[in-house]
């Protein structure tokens, strides 16, 4: 007999537990038993939800997983596994915002909201160029570098040839920390200052960079440039 959420003891539901404290607290376990339903004759719901997060690096990992690796988790099989990847891919639609040629873009707030998205899910860290006119509206973004942010690696050469492409009058970088922590590290800093000359000489300046993890955000327009 398949044991159920309704099985577990009322204080570990994780429905009556999201009823009573709101889903942004509830555990990564019981967000992936409710979406599951089910668990077997020999492990209960979150039990099969622990097993799924134990099969991955971390909850963002989920999002790289295939139908097949995630059937074969003890437990899983092909019915959780269509519900569970349908769920991520829903999430992924939901929190995208849709990025439109011509939307301003003239605060770091909205810059993260409308791009973080583009990261999710990436376990190395890629370099995000936007460039924009002189109304600071988009004219066009692109990745310029995957791998570790580091001012030996990272040219501003390749920037700048996209920039003068598309005729952008400023532009904007935007990298990932997969960690999760957003503070700016040495060769960030380096790599910024860098970008940011070369920016004043041609006469594309650069805006604004911002390291984000897909939520928070580090501005260094906000601790740096601002006056």
């Amino acid at each position: 007999m398949l044991m159920k959420v309704k099985d577990l003891p009322a204080n570990s539901q994780p429905r009556e537990r999201m009823l009573k404290y709101g889903v942004e607290n509830l555990s990564d376990v019981d967000l992936i038993s409710i979406i599951i339903r089910t668990g077997t004759k020999d492990a209960n719901v979150k039990d099969v939800a622990t097993n799924i997060l134990n099969s991955v690096a971390n909850i963002n990992s989920l999002s790289d997983i295939g139908i097949r690796e995630l059937s074969n988790i003890k437990g899983v099989g092909s019915v959780k596994a269509i519900s569970l990847l349908a769920a991520i891919e829903l999430g992924k639609r939901v929190f995208n915002k849709e990025i439109e040629i011509n939307m301003q873009l003239n605060n770091a707030t909205s810059i993260n909201e409308t791009f973080a998205p583009l990261f999710l899910g990436a376990t190395q860290e890629k370099l995000l160029a936007i460039f924009l006119d002189t109304k600071k509206r988009l004219i066009a973004y692109k990745f310029i570098f995957i791998g570790t942010i580091d001012r030996s690696i990272v040219h501003p050469r390749e920037i700048y040839n996209e920039a003068i492409k598309v005729h952008a009058s400023s532009l904007i970088i935007m990298h990932n920390h997969p960690t999760g922590d957003v503070s700016p590290s040495k060769d960030d800093i380096a790599t910024t200052n860098k970008i940011k000359e070369c920016g004043d000489i041609i006469g594309i300046p650069l805006l604004d960079h911002l390291i984000t993890n897909g939520k928070d955000y580090y501005s260094f327009y906000d601790k740096f440039y601002k006056k």
